[in-house]
């Protein structure tokens, strides 16, 4: 607990300084960060950084008034000077009588993250270990055939710990580690240039893929693209890869948030209880994975987290709720309230699972007949409200079930809520993401290209 007793001691003193200044209830969070990333161009060091530093985070409430304010300076007089602040900013805050802090009885009782292994123990590497990965990383893309140059290759380190204190007599922290590696490749000149990418990302080092790996994928990938075109407009089934498709999955979550459905914001609005996958699907979420980088055993409010179904059989379950959107809604938390240091709780989601279906990825191409698979996503359209859906996306043309040739400058279109009750998942659920979702194939959306 030693490394953490200096958080510890700044949301105290953040505590008492709020009670000084007259606060109802307070809460405080106190972040320590450092991260060194490296990224390599041409077989040599393009450019370095690191960055580190303490940030902490104060919440007053006042009579059903709030307000949060943050620093990165720790010193009692700026301490006294935040208190004093946001007890001024509050008094003049609208009023939400469902504001509060979580009652004593609430709160997790078992707060030690330390089963989760959520921070490598291991040494942290060096920019020269660093460099010496996205070297590797580099080296493998541009030995596959068809590569014309690497954007980048890029690895990263981070480590991160966190102490939330309250009023109400929570405290306790954790501690999270990140490992990252990537690549971005070019292949072809001039208009005719392509590019792509892959990369991963773990908690502990171990858990990481080669760089080999890493780089030969991107640079596959992009090969792959040579000679993209546009494909043609009409209705077509569309398959999501799994690159992308948890996407798609995304949306139905955000629908899903408490903090939009309180405000009325949702084309889920009316949906709890209803049908929103086929039958068969499942969408958990499981806060407990070990060695996931969002794991967490209480939330940012102090309350106890649990793996809970979102979506079982097809059928919406609940919402997404902190404490506040909660008492909107007349319903518990679920436990999935977020914060940073400079704002105020809001829900959020961690570690989501679909269910897979039982055919690989090729037979679902093969399923589709004539219709596109996408890999890429970029821009987007969507109406939170009606659940109209617009993207922009790239991948390749199937034809007679067979991947016939790359696409770009393509529009996919649709409704939500109709695109999601029309799926088809492949088998290829993948691993290590926070959001695990397969491929999948989506029957009768509109395509616009040539």
């Amino acid at each position: 607990m030693s490394e953490f007793s200096q958080l510890q001691a700044l949301t105290d003193r953040l505590l008492s300084a709020a009670r000084q200044a007259g606060a109802d209830q307070a809460d405080a969070v106190a972040l320590e960060a450092a991260a060194v990333s490296v990224d390599v161009r041409g077989g040599r060091l393009e450019h370095a950084e690191r960055a580190e530093g303490v940030e902490i985070g104060l919440r007053v409430l006042i009579g059903g008034r709030q307000a949060c304010v943050s620093a990165s300076d720790r010193s009692e007089r700026t301490i006294a000077e935040m208190a004093a602040r946001a007890v001024a900013m509050a008094r003049e805050a609208p009023v939400d009588d469902t504001l509060g802090l979580a009652e004593p009885g609430q709160l997790a009782r078992d707060t030690d993250s330390s089963r989760l292994e959520l921070f490598d123990p291991g040494p942290e590497p060096s920019p020269e270990v660093l460099q010496e990965l996205a070297l590797r990383a580099e080296a493998a893309a541009l030995a596959v055939e068809g590569v014309s140059q690497i954007e980048s290759a890029s690895a990263n380190h981070s480590r991160r710990r966190m102490w939330i204190s309250g009023s109400n007599g929570f405290s306790a922290g954790y501690g999270r580690s990140g490992h990252g590696l990537s690549a971005v490749v070019i292949t072809g000149e001039g208009l005719g240039m392509e590019r792509d990418w892959a990369g991963e990302s773990r908690v502990h080092a171990a858990d990481m893929p080669a760089p080999e790996e890493i780089g030969r994928l991107a640079a596959e990938r992009t090969v792959a693209r040579r000679g993209a075109r546009k494909p043609p407009t009409g209705a077509f089934p569309i398959l999501y890869d799994e690159r992308v498709a948890g996407g798609l999955i995304g949306h139905l979550v955000g629908a899903a948030n408490g903090a939009a459905i309180a405000r009325g914001g949702s084309w889920l609005r009316d949906a709890l209880g209803e049908q929103v996958l086929p039958k068969g699907f499942d969408l958990l979420e499981n806060p407990h994975l070990p060695r996931h980088g969002s794991s967490r055993i209480f939330d940012a409010e102090g309350l106890a987290t649990a793996p809970r179904l979102l979506v079982r059989d097809g059928v919406l379950q609940g919402w997404t709720l902190d404490l506040a959107t909660g008492r909107k809604l007349g319903m518990p938390s679920t436990a999935n309230a977020m914060r940073g240091a400079g704002s105020p709780p809001s829900p959020g989601v961690t570690n989501l699972e679909l269910t897979p279906g039982e055919q690989t990825r090729d037979a679902l191409i093969r399923e589709m007949g004539r219709g596109l698979l996408v890999t890429s996503m970029l821009g987007a359209s969507i109406n939170g409200t009606t659940g109209d859906y617009s993207r922009g996306a790239g991948g390749f043309w199937v034809e007679n079930g067979e991947i016939a040739y790359p696409v770009n400058e393509c529009t996919i279109a649709g409704n939500l809520r109709d695109m999601l009750l029309r799926l088809t998942a492949a088998n290829d659920l993948p691993d290590w993401r926070g959001m695990r979702v397969p491929s999948l194939l989506v029957e009768g959306m509109t395509l616009a290209g040539a």
